[in-house]
């Protein structure tokens, strides 16, 4: 029986963007770290420094460390307060797909857990002190620790006022679900068929031995070196006929195994995360609906925004150019799991995420379609034949919707004349 690695990079990497979404672990982390640091700091005491190190009074470290104890959990209570506001202005604001990302920012992860843990550690340095586990190394070891952890609150907190005044706006989210849209692209660029063979999508229905998911929801992860694994154990080939973003039912295959019949589905199907939602850390298309969205409600007339909608389809342009950039000749060739095939990202399916919901609610606005048009030019002159047909297909479709919204016959043919480029 195979059996699934606990390690593999694909689970470490899911379990990395897991933990990261999770408000509570780095308070945790630092908590911890905050009353290990209480206890090193009883260690001076055996260290026979007492007679060189400097005399504090006990009255000195008690006073820092009350004052740190009375103001941490009111600051930690305003960051909380802070976070939630701009948490829910980024799901009102763009688009409630960009929650996730906005809650696993850096700057504010680390301000929360600076907070709490110098909380934490006042605290139990006010316990320790008060009942006498200090010598006088340990009450200067403890003054140190102390005034170097309100360094760092102070330092944290100045950071983060600078963050929390951006964090939520229409411009900081479109940021965030830019770059990771643009770090998913460039791992699918590096490894198309996520390090399995290529195939082409509809080459995967000619096999019958398929294995269902017991779940319904969107794949949000596939461990290929557990199918790798399974696949070597059961002596056989897999064929994939899913990818990261696509919904599945319990009566859609997820992949078809040839040259077993013993196989056991259950080895192969544990490989798959299924989730109710979509992730952006292995589904680019995800990314491009994302954007999508925002540039949607911006174009929506209670929202009356055209230029976020134009520096979203900006972005568009410079995400399929990252795509789209060449790679080292022996980059994006190396074939891991050589028992799997695996179907490449379609590009007409891309653009269709990303441009056609753009198309339709900015199809009446002039400076939309153009820029539009624009985008789809500038696509067209990468060198991608695939890409250069779907960049012509869209174009055309975007311009015949332009002609039945739009009334002023000049606006029609400064759009006519931006699409010209797609004409046969």
């Amino acid at each position: 029986m195979a059996q699934s690695s606990l390690l593999s990079s694909d689970r470490l990497h899911l379990l990395s963007s897991w933990l990261k979404e999770r408000l509570w672990v780095r308070p945790l982390a630092l908590s911890l770290l905050s009353i290990g640091g209480i206890f090193v700091a009883g260690l001076a005491d055996d260290s026979g420094l007492s007679s060189v190190l400097p005399e504090v009074s006990l009255d000195s470290v008690t006073s820092l460390l009350t004052i740190m104890a009375s103001s941490m959990l009111v600051i930690a209570t305003f960051a909380v307060g802070s976070m939630v506001s701009a948490y829910a202005s980024a799901s009102t604001g763009a688009t409630p797909r960009s929650f996730s990302l906005v809650i696993a920012d850096d700057v504010t992860q680390n301000a929360l857990s600076a907070f709490v843990g110098a909380f934490i550690f006042s605290l139990v340095s006010l316990i320790a002190v008060k009942n006498g586990m200090f010598g006088a190394a340990g009450l200067f070891a403890m003054f140190v620790l102390t005034v170097l952890v309100f360094a760092i609150v102070i330092g944290t907190f100045v950071r983060w006022v600078d963050r929390i005044a951006r964090l939520g706006r229409i411009t900081n989210t479109i940021e965030k679900v830019e770059k990771a849209t643009a770090d998913a692209l460039d791992r699918r660029r590096h490894s198309p068929t996520l390090g399995g063979l290529p195939m082409p999508l509809d080459q995967a229905d000619q096999k019958p031995a398929a294995v269902f998911s017991s779940k319904v929801g969107y794949v949000q992860n596939i461990d290929m070196e557990s199918l790798q694994s399974s696949a070597k154990a059961f002596t056989c080939r897999v064929v994939m006929k899913v990818l990261p973003g696509t919904f599945v039912s319990t009566s859609r295959p997820l992949l078809y195994v040839l040259g077993s019949e013993s196989f056991k589905s259950d080895e192969f199907e544990s490989a798959f995360k299924i989730g109710r939602n979509r992730a952006f850390e292995d589904d680019p298309r995800f990314g491009f609906l994302a954007l999508s969205e925002i540039a949607s409600k911006a174009l929506s007339p209670g929202v009356n925004d055209p230029g976020t909608a134009i520096n979203i389809i900006g972005a568009m342009v410079r995400l399929f150019t990252l795509f789209q950039a060449p790679l080292e000749e022996t980059e994006g060739q190396e074939v891991k799991h050589d028992r799997i095939s695996v179907p490449n990202l379609a590009i007409d399916d891309l653009l269709d995420d990303a441009f056609t919901a753009i198309a339709r609610d900015g199809a009446g606005i002039i400076e939309v379609s153009i820029r539009l048009q624009k985008a789809f030019a500038s696509l067209a002159e990468l060198d991608n034949e695939e890409m250069v047909a779907a960049a012509r297909l869209h174009s055309r479709m975007a311009l015949g919707r332009s002609e039945h919204a739009m009334s002023d016959q000049n606006d029609i043919d400064m759009t006519r004349k931006a699409a010209a480029f797609s004409e046969p």
